[in-house]
């Protein structure tokens, strides 16, 4: 599966963002799917997760009901919508595929995710 994020851009505090992530091959629902983001001179942190079918979903504690992940199989994209954007939240948003098809929980951790896509840039204004 290889993967390209897009839909990033420069916003102001309070706005909204849809990051796509759109993926090629034919094994796209064989996978559960993940948004991670990473700040300047900060490590990766993952940001959601979700399962094969859509049916489980997983956000880190940060996100307090502001993103909302979800997917559409028949179009291979996994979808990031961003609402109350926050200065902090600036940073390159990454998808990724669960390095283990057909895991059946989902994982939060950075390494059990590859197929990078090439991120997008989201950038905050105060």
């Amino acid at each position: 599966v290889q993967l390209q994020a897009f839909g990033g851009g420069l916003v102001q505090a309070g706005g909204s963002l849809r990051l796509s992530c759109a993926a090629s091959g034919r094994t796209f629902s064989s996978y559960a799917m993940g948004w991670f983001r990473q700040a300047p001179g900060k490590e990766r942190e993952f940001v959601a997760a979700i399962s094969r079918s859509g049916g489980n979903i997983d956000y880190a504690d940060f996100v307090k009901g502001r993103f909302t992940i979800s997917r559409d199989n028949a179009k291979n994209t996994v979808y990031l919508q961003i609402n109350s954007l926050k200065p902090e939240d600036t940073a390159v948003y990454y998808c990724a595929s669960d390095r283990l098809r057909y895991r059946l929980v989902l994982t939060t951790s950075t390494d059990q995710y590859d197929n990078w896509g090439q991120g997008t840039q989201v950038t905050v204004s105060s």
